[in-house]
């Protein structure tokens, strides 16, 4: 591929949904796009991460970086490259704040846990952040869309380390199957158990992995999966970050 064409987007996605609050608690997601993707063709209308954020009722701020434009490469772009994932968050933080507009916002953004969403080939910039991003003490759980392909003895070697406070999730087909079995097998090595079916929650501590079908679904798994919008469910599992309640619950 050339560089001008297929390596030189170096945009990234910033999204804030109605009713975000930087006074709550609040995360930030970063979705890892796939092969053959465009930031708005792709991650904005097709998969409808956007929507599917603002409608999973969590307090979320959405960062998505566009790696290889609409070519048939997994590259990890700049991730591949020490600290690199905790020099994206800092200057990802001081974009939210400025989108935010209040100054204020900028500790929240600075200091938010993140969730890791890699969708098909975004497997790789995801274990590379893990492995050497320099930041993984703010990763909060790592969503894994189809998306292990390989590497996973760094998936492995991350949630041993961090499980105490992070959960990993898997949903795959067949076409990432012998994979997913092989990270089942490096955690049990680790004597960590998993469940084989979508939680309750995804607190720390919790490994799943939720087998859903053939190789034709792996397309459309962003917004069909295990249920329609996987997406907007799997985030909607994470405690800690959802609408304010009083204390009759409502």
């Amino acid at each position: 591929y050339w560089e001008e064409t297929v390596y030189s987007d170096r945009r990234s996605l910033l999204y804030l949904p109605p009713g975000f609050d930087p006074a709550r608690p609040a995360m930030i997601v970063l979705y890892l796009h796939g092969n053959g993707a465009t930031l708005e063709r792709d991650v904005m209308a097709r998969q409808a991460v956007p929507r599917q954020v603002a409608e999973s009722g969590q307090n979320i701020a959405l960062v998505a970086p566009q790696f290889a434009v609409d070519a048939a490469d997994s590259s990890a772009g700049n991730f591949w490259r020490g600290g690199h994932f905790a020099t994206y968050l800092d200057e990802a933080a001081e974009r939210l704040m400025r989108l935010y507009g209040n100054r204020l916002a900028g500790r929240t953004f600075n200091t938010a846990p993140v969730t890791i969403v890699a969708y098909s080939g975004g497997y790789l910039p995801a274990a590379y952040a893990l492995e050497r991003g320099g930041a993984s003490h703010r990763v909060r759980g790592v969503l894994l869309l189809d998306a292990l392909y390989g590497d996973e003895g760094k998936f492995a070697a991350w949630f041993a380390t961090r499980r105490r406070q992070a959960f990993l999730f898997s949903a795959y087909t067949d076409s990432t199957k012998t994979e997913n079995a092989n990270l089942e097998g490096m955690l049990a090595k680790r004597r960590i158990s998993v469940v084989r079916s979508v939680p309750r929650t995804l607190s720390p501590g919790t490994a799943a992995f939720v087998a859903t079908g053939g190789l034709d679904m792996h397309g459309d798994f962003v917004t069909r999966a295990w249920q329609a919008d996987p997406l907007k469910q799997a985030l909607s599992l994470i405690p800690g970050y959802g609408p304010v309640r009083d204390k009759r619950g409502v």
